[in-house]
């Protein structure tokens, strides 16, 4: 990462054919190194050795958001493979599956609408209806990240409405040259449109025919994997974070030692060193909450009273953290002389992908309420 990723984001972030080049040589190297797919296990192509080894090793890839892509454990590919493994038949993980884990085709999720709260899964309204032995999708989605140039969209929609809420939907593997498959446009967010890889995509589904047998998991599950994968998911995030804050971190320190004023160093000011000190305890209180739930993940608990309480946390801390290094780097903070900008940007979005910071508020109360409703009381461990 310091070597030869961090050095080439100049040329990495034009979002090129030079960047994508580069990219590919640097992919060849982390495999020769044995580190790629790190977030998989050797059964199904990867190199993972657990949620808590790939804690400390994303403390390193998000440094910068590039590591992810490089390393093989970029989002939404990432979960992606993981519910294919899952839940997958042999034949969809020989499909689709395989060839994602090795990095020879990309994917994208297709949850979010642009009609309906993002933060409510019960509420899509994309159909797909059974026609002897196809499903026909008809919807409009949007934030499909990574549609452009994707070879597969894993679609969520309702297959049946009158079911229970979280029982209504299905999770369907449409292949993205199917007819009906419309890439409407990359949506440009906070003025950022991306391209390939790093695109959110509005995306229509009219008329969209694929085998029943592209079903992941059975019909009506899609609710639950949603779960099963947004969990996980969750925490990839909050452990690249961690590489996030601490590169902030560092820039901020570095800066506010060589920075002059008329009165002195920046690092010589009480409001520099408070920032410096709150700093550094948020981020090993996040790191020790994600090693916490990583550990209880390798053990077998889904852990997600931890996983809420991080992902809300973490998210506020990065953008805290971040927004401390632009402010002592003053008007240098908001140009692109230093990468905090763009990370500034990401960090934002972070507080609303894969649950907004109100839902895993509530989510964390209300599961240590209902503890205290049956007399259980809580156990911090």
């Amino acid at each position: 990462m310091a070597e030869r990723v961090i050095p080439n984001e100049h040329i990495l972030d034009r979002e090129d054919d030079e960047a994508d080049a580069l990219v590919a040589r640097l992919r060849d190297e982390v495999r020769e190194l044995g580190l790629w797919a790190p977030h998989m296990p050797p059964e199904a192509g990867g190199t993972g050795t657990g949620f808590l080894d790939y804690a400390y090793l994303n403390e390193q890839i998000g440094r910068t958001s590039w590591g992810q892509l490089v390393f093989g454990c970029q989002a939404p590919d990432a979960g992606n493979a993981e519910i294919l493994h899952m839940f997958g038949t042999d034949e969809q993980k020989e499909r689709w599956l395989y060839p994602l884990v090795a990095g020879q085709i990309r994917s994208f999720l297709s949850m979010t609408e642009p009609e309906v709260p993002g933060s409510d899964a019960t509420t899509l309204r994309t159909r797909a209806v059974r026609d002897g032995d196809d499903w026909v999708i008809d919807g409009h989605k949007w934030f499909s990240s990574s549609a452009e140039g994707a070879a597969f969209g894993i679609v969520m929609a309702v297959t049946d409405p009158d079911a229970d809420p979280h029982a209504r939907a299905t999770q369907i593997v449409v292949p993205a040259d199917t007819p009906g498959v419309d890439v409407v446009r990359p949506i440009p967010v906070m003025g950022h449109a991306g391209r390939g890889w790093s695109t959110h995509c509005e995306v229509r589904y009219t008329n969209v025919r694929v085998p029943v047998a592209n079903t992941l998991g059975g019909e009506g599950a899609g609710f639950l994997i949603a779960q099963k994968r947004l969990g996980p998911g969750r925490i990839h995030h909050v452990m690249r974070w961690l590489g996030q804050m601490q590169r902030a971190f560092e820039l901020m320190c570095e800066y506010a030692l060589q920075r002059e004023t008329s009165t002195g160093r920046l690092a010589d000011k009480q409001t520099i060193q408070n920032w410096i000190a709150d700093s550094y305890a948020e981020i090993q209180a996040c790191r020790f909450m994600t090693l916490d739930a990583a550990h209880k993940i390798d053990g077998g608990d889904e852990a997600r009273v931890e996983v809420s309480a991080i992902k809300f946390y973490a998210a506020n801390v990065l953008n805290e953290v971040i927004d401390r290094a632009i402010q002592v780097h003053g008007a240098r903070g908001l140009t692109d002389e230093t990468p905090l900008a763009q990370m500034a940007m990401h960090a934002r979005a972070g507080r609303i992908y894969d649950g907004p910071d109100e839902v895993h508020r509530q989510v964390v109360a209300k599961r240590i309420l209902k503890e205290f409703a049956n007399g259980n009381g809580w156990h911090f461990s």
